[in-house]
């Protein structure tokens, strides 16, 4: 059984087929070597989890994740070859993320910032407490970095904006662009997302994951590859047991029992 009680950046609760995840580096949950390396190594664990059907990620305190530990900074640039280590580290993060075969919610507790917002745009499905907010401040601290995984959730010129100015976008303007799937009240923040999760992991986990593979491999392709692809994983979803058994308890008008096969 995998040990998720290991981490010191990160707290994390398996219930009902749904982990949740806290990052836990405090007061404001700063990307720093350990955060990195344990939140990649706890999505690689999810993904090889058979008991993980669905990720919830947020944050402790009242910050999602500030971005880039500045104060590390220093230590992190005196490093031998630290800079590229510290890059190829966060880039493997994001996909990560991205790629774990698990869905994941960013459960948005607060502002997202920086490499906050990378994480944040890396998950399947955004929601965001009414507190929350999105922005680009590396601006105002000498840096640049997280503009390509913004351009996953922001329009040209809303995206310009931000990297050049630091604008924060707060969650009910979030809301109304369509980049998160709810604006809630704080103590509400957690249920809605718990609420997706759910529905999510009441799904067959095999064809879950065939269609986050799906959606991964197409999203860079043309409309023809893609829907070429997409035809062909439909074709094996439809071979699988658990697709059979949709097939049945529909008939019958039943729930299904999915078994991951």
């Amino acid at each position: 059984m995998a040990d998720y009680q290991r981490f010191s950046t990160l707290r994390v609760q398996l219930q009902d087929h749904i982990a949740t995840v806290w990052l836990a580096h405090p007061p404001v949950n700063a990307v720093n070597t350990a955060l990195i390396q344990e939140l990649t190594l706890a999505l690689d664990m999810f993904g090889e989890d058979p008991d993980v059907r669905c990720v919830i990620l947020t944050g402790e305190g009242k910050v999602f994740c500030a971005g880039a530990d500045l104060k590390g900074r220093s230590q992190m640039l005196a490093e031998p070859a630290g800079l590229p280590q510290h890059s190829r580290r966060t880039r493997e993060l994001f996909h990560a993320i991205r790629e774990c075969p698990k869905p994941v919610i960013a459960a948005l507790n607060g502002p997202a910032l920086g490499a906050g917002l990378g994480i944040a745009a890396s998950c399947d499905i955004l929601v965001a407490a009414e507190n929350a907010s999105l922005a680009l401040p590396e601006v105002d601290v000498g840096l640049l970095g997280g503009v390509k995984h913004a351009q996953r959730l922001f329009g040209h010129s809303r995206l310009r904006r931000m990297m050049l100015t630091g604008l924060r976008v707060p969650a009910a303007e979030l809301y109304r662009l369509g980049v998160v799937e709810a604006c809630v009240p704080p103590e509400r923040l957690m249920a809605e997302a718990g609420e997706i999760a759910r529905q999510i992991a009441s799904k067959s986990p095999v064809s879950v994951q065939l269609m986050i593979q799906t959606a991964n491999a197409i999203e860079d392709m043309s409309l023809r590859d893609g829907y070429r692809y997409e035809q062909d994983m439909t074709a094996q979803v439809a071979k699988t047991e658990d697709a059979q058994e949709a097939r049945r308890a529909f008939l019958e008008k039943r729930p299904p029992v999915f078994t991951g096969r």
